[in-house]
């Protein structure tokens, strides 16, 4: 156990008075400084560097950070804090890509990355390097093929939406009730994923408190409180609540547990079920194809049960959390632009015209283009992950010409790319599905498609080919089916009075504050 000494324990409070002056300096001096003066970047403070600005901003963590990297010429900046923590920030698509293609092994996650998240991901896929990573990837990487997606979509996601999101939104609409539609997105998102990669049903979009709600709950403020590490004023501040189980520590251990028995049921599950259903020799049956994710890794002798609730977390953060929060704003926004739904339901009538099945197959959610362009647009303004971080290993210098220092960390940040002029031009700040939309001639006819993007112009996907997601287009699918599902059958009206744009919770992924209330209507056919 860590020995706390005196100095460690008045270390904060020392810091935080300290800070306080140089506030109090900043504010009363600002006023007498030339409006004229122009200044590229974070402002710098001698010993607390970025801090009292990092202080008075961290609330609007996002918003704050898109505004300095906007007034930067190659948009990036360097950020730097007490205790040793510097840094860069960019949004430069040239820098992204060297991050994650061009000189991938020197930015891995590192250890702070993994340490601030090590009590609730554990060493999941999202937070392991070298050997340990890559063994995972790979052996997911099987279940990410043209017949997994397929099936996904027609015998997970389809059904899901059948037989339980549109009844409870049949009847929330029959009783004029206003419902949390990025509660009933995570729920539905948190059944899918169970059912495909571990081949367990939560039961949570039906209504079971018992188990998928609480988890759900948990895994919330697991992932939120988690995060808040990064905003500490001490980098090591987490360590002494912890050990003290003070504050937002205690929450999230307390989170954690509840989190970590939920997998653990899961797995137990899985393993007794396989002992009593042992296959025959000559059966094929448990064939490699037929395996879900879990089953991949559980055929895998050294790992450990620990270990496969690390990777059923991380899947679940994956496969939950991302897809839902895409679509809670997507639908945000669409309520505020008629043009666009107008266009969405034109294609959707278009590629139903021929349609036999109640809900549309893989191949006709393939043929969406302008769906797809409009969930894209929307996931340029608000991405699911809106930052991600790396460290580096060795000096370097990015291509604009940025220095990064050893031990560094180098953040990409998605949210503000989505808003900078120099990479979307000067109607970047707009919601317009037309600007991925291209022209395809074929057979004499002129269709108009949805052009692909380059990952390090539009890195919601990671990029790579090292990092790039293994589950997009397993995500565009399920996002198209629900979209699709929902706007042909209801109008869906956002509840007013609220703040526009709508406050986020920066967690792990974006999600909205306070949910997003909406009222519906079903369409008549």
């Amino acid at each position: 156990m860590e020995m706390i000494t005196p100095l460690q324990t008045l270390l904060p409070i020392i810091i935080f008075f300290i800070i306080i002056i140089i506030i109090i300096f900043h504010l009363t001096n600002s006023k007498s400084k030339s409006k004229s003066t122009t200044q590229f970047g974070f402002k710098n403070y001698p010993i607390l560097g970025t801090l009292p600005e990092f202080l008075l901003n961290r609330h609007r963590f996002l918003d704050w950070t898109t505004q300095i990297l906007s007034q930067c010429p190659t948009n990036t900046a360097v950020f730097t804090r007490p205790g040793n923590i510097n840094g860069v920030i960019t949004a430069n698509p040239a820098n992204v890509e060297h991050i994650l293609k061009t000189n991938f092994e020197n930015y891995p996650k590192g250890t702070r990355f993994i340490s601030l998240l090590q009590d609730f991901l554990g060493r999941g896929i999202f937070n392991s390097d070298g050997e340990l990573w890559r063994v995972q990837r790979k052996t997911a990487s099987y279940e990410f093929n043209t017949r997994s997606l397929r099936n996904f979509v027609m015998e997970t996601a389809a059904l899901q939406l059948r037989t339980r999101f549109i009844p409870v939104l049949e009847r929330a609409a029959a009783l004029e009730k206003t419902v949390d539609l990025q509660e009933l997105l995570e729920r539905y998102s948190f059944d899918n994923i169970c059912k495909v990669a571990f081949n367990f049903d939560p039961g949570c979009l039906a209504g079971d408190e018992t188990s998928g709600s609480e988890f759900m709950k948990a895994f919330e403020e697991a992932a939120t409180l988690s995060s808040g590490r990064f905003m500490y004023i001490y980098p090591g501040l987490y360590k002494i609540k912890k050990l003290l189980n003070f504050g937002s520590e205690s929450k999230l251990l307390a989170s954690i547990a509840k989190v970590h028995k939920f997998a653990d049921d899961i797995i137990n599950s899985r393993i007794n079920a396989s002992r009593k259903s042992e296959p025959d020799e000559d059966s094929d049956s448990d064939s490699d194809s037929d395996l879900d994710l879990l089953s991949r890794f559980m055929n895998i002798s050294e790992y450990s049960p620990e270990f496969l609730r690390d990777i059923v977390i991380s899947f679940i953060l994956a496969g939950r959390d991302t897809t839902s929060s895409a679509l809670t704003w997507f639908f945000w926004i669409l309520s505020s632009h008629p043009e666009v739904e107008r266009k969405i339901l034109e294609e959707l009538k278009t590629v139903g015209k021929t349609r036999r099945e109640e809900f549309y197959t893989f191949d006709e959610l393939r043929r969406m283009h302008y769906l797809h362009a409009a969930i894209s647009e929307g996931m340029r303004l608000y991405p699911p992950v809106p930052v991600d971080t790396k460290a580096c290993l060795k000096n370097d210098v990015m291509p604009d010409g940025t220095f990064v220092g050893e031990g560094w960390f180098v953040t990409y940040h998605t949210y503000a790319m989505g808003r900078m002029e120099s990479v979307w031009g000067a109607d970047c700040g707009e919601f317009r599905p037309e600007r991925w939309m291209e022209e395809e001639r074929g057979g004499g006819d002129v269709a108009a498609v949805c052009r692909a993007e380059s990952p390090f112009k539009f890195p919601v996907f990671h990029g790579g080919p090292p990092r790039v997601c293994l589950g997009r287009e397993m995500a565009y699918n399920q996002m198209k089916v629900v979209a699709a599902g929902i706007m042909e059958r209801f109008e869906v009206e956002v509840v007013a009075g609220r703040k526009d744009p709508p406050e986020h919770v920066l967690s792990l992924t974006m999600r909205m504050k306070d949910g997003l209330k909406v009222r519906l209507r079903k369409k008549m056919k």
